[in-house]
């Protein structure tokens, strides 16, 4: 005989030969021959090698277990004293009763919507997270849910978690704020034949979310084609002249010409509008010598202009001096005033008369 003690918080479980005989709790316990006892702490997972069904013939030793089913297709979070503890997966699963409160949740995550009362603090634990799918849609998307790739509703901006099953769940967002698209170094040929690249650009807003991403594919690329033939089209039936002169109007016409086709894009056109016309390098040349040619003459005629005008009025002034003497002797001595402002110094000879002689020197014979 054998005596042992199991402390309060431990239980024992009494062997003979390796055969599994009784479960005994806190105290003093006598063994007979060839029994050996294992403890075990309530507050831990009971884990032991011997084959559950053994030990739950007997009565006494389920009274103290807690025996967990988890069902293919299902999940079971265990809580302990209301804490999250760990999720189970499929299979059987048996824990101490007493010491510690467990409480468990049964998932089914069959379905693919999460209608559990759940912790948001949850979904941040990496032991339920990896059974969950998350798709976020910002404030300024709308998005297309798709479960089994069949459309089954339209989402708006927020966080979206699915359970993680075989069910297929996609989404495809969209941006509904304003959107620019450019058609940018399109090559084109004008009326006259020039060969020139041009920068257009058109901005839109996407209006029907289920018509672009379900009725069409790629809808973008649709719309970038649509006004690439629009631009050919209204580019091809002027010269470059006209074109540098009618950008707006071009862009315009390309505008109500791509609206038509808009709507079965699920998409509106705000704007449209040529931003650059690139010439080649010759033509370019070319351009630039027009220009220059063009600023020279019209300085050309600005000087004769000029030249004109300023002959007309020395012109009139000579006509208002020879009908009117005393402006002509004005005008004398506005220039003996500046001849005089050059003269350092003057000699005159004799001794009369004076102011007659500096009168005949700078007197001008009419």
């Amino acid at each position: 005989m054998k005596r042992v003690r199991i402390n309060q918080g431990n239980v024992g479980l009494v062997f003979k030969n390796g055969d599994y005989q009784k479960v005994i709790t806190s105290g003093l316990h006598w063994l007979g021959f060839n029994q050996y006892v294992n403890t075990y702490d309530l507050t831990k997972d009971f884990n032991i090698s011997l084959a559950l069904e053994v030990l739950l013939k007997d009565e006494e030793l389920v009274a103290m277990l807690e025996v967990i089913e988890v069902k293919d297709n299902e999940l079971v979070f265990v809580y302990e004293n209301n804490n999250f503890k760990r999720a189970l997966e499929a299979g059987r699963y048996t824990f101490w009763k007493g010491l510690v409160k467990r409480t468990f949740q049964t998932i089914d995550i069959s379905k693919i919507y999460i209608t559990e009362n759940l912790d948001k603090a949850l979904f941040k634990n990496y032991a339920v997270n990896k059974y969950i799918r998350v798709f976020e849609v910002a404030a300024y998307e709308k998005a297309v849910l798709l479960i089994d790739d069949v459309y089954t509703k339209t989402i708006t901006g927020g966080v979206y978690r699915f359970w993680r099953n075989d069910i297929s769940i996609k989404i495809a967002k969209v941006d509904t704020r304003q959107l620019q698209l450019e058609v940018s170094g399109q090559e084109l040929l004008t009326k006259d034949k020039a060969n020139i690249r041009i920068n257009f650009y058109t901005q839109y807003k996407i209006i029907d979310i289920e018509k672009a991403l379900l009725a069409n594919k790629e809808f973008e690329k649709q719309l970038y084609v649509l006004m690439q033939l629009a631009l050919r089209s209204y580019v091809g039936r002027y010269t470059l002249d006209e074109l540098l002169e009618k950008k707006e109007d071009i862009g315009n016409a390309v505008f109500e010409e791509v609206s038509k086709n808009t709507k079965a894009l699920g998409v509106t056109l705000i704007y449209c509008g040529i931003r650059d016309v690139i010439l080649p390098g010759d033509m370019k040349e070319i351009m630039n010598q027009v220009l220059v040619a063009q600023k020279k003459a019209q300085a050309n005629i600005i000087t004769r202009r000029e030249e004109t005008a300023s002959t007309r009025s020395l012109l009139n002034t000579a006509k208002l001096m020879e009908d009117n003497e005393m402006l002509y002797k004005l005008k004398e001595m506005e220039y003996v005033e500046k001849i005089a402002d050059k003269i350092g110094e003057i000699t005159v000879s004799g001794n009369g008369n004076m102011v007659k002689q500096l009168k005949e020197i700078f007197s001008v014979n009419k």
